[in-house]
């Protein structure tokens, strides 16, 4: 009995996509949403949150 390969959803559009090694752009759907994606880190529009601390430290 084969396993069912798992279905995601591309984090750029939305689109579901069968997560296999035959999908060459996994998780995104197609290499435009990858690039999309590539050019939002580039640009700095994705930012990791810093926690806000009242006291800053120096070391």
């Amino acid at each position: 009995m084969q396993k069912k390969p798992a279905v995601v959803t591309c984090p750029q559009c939305g689109k579901e996509v069968v997560w296999t090694s035959d999908s060459p752009y996994r998780p995104f759907c197609s290499e435009r949403c990858k690039l999309i994606d590539l050019g939002q880190w580039a640009t700095e529009s994705y930012r990791i949150p810093q926690a806000e601390n009242g006291a800053q430290e120096d070391h």
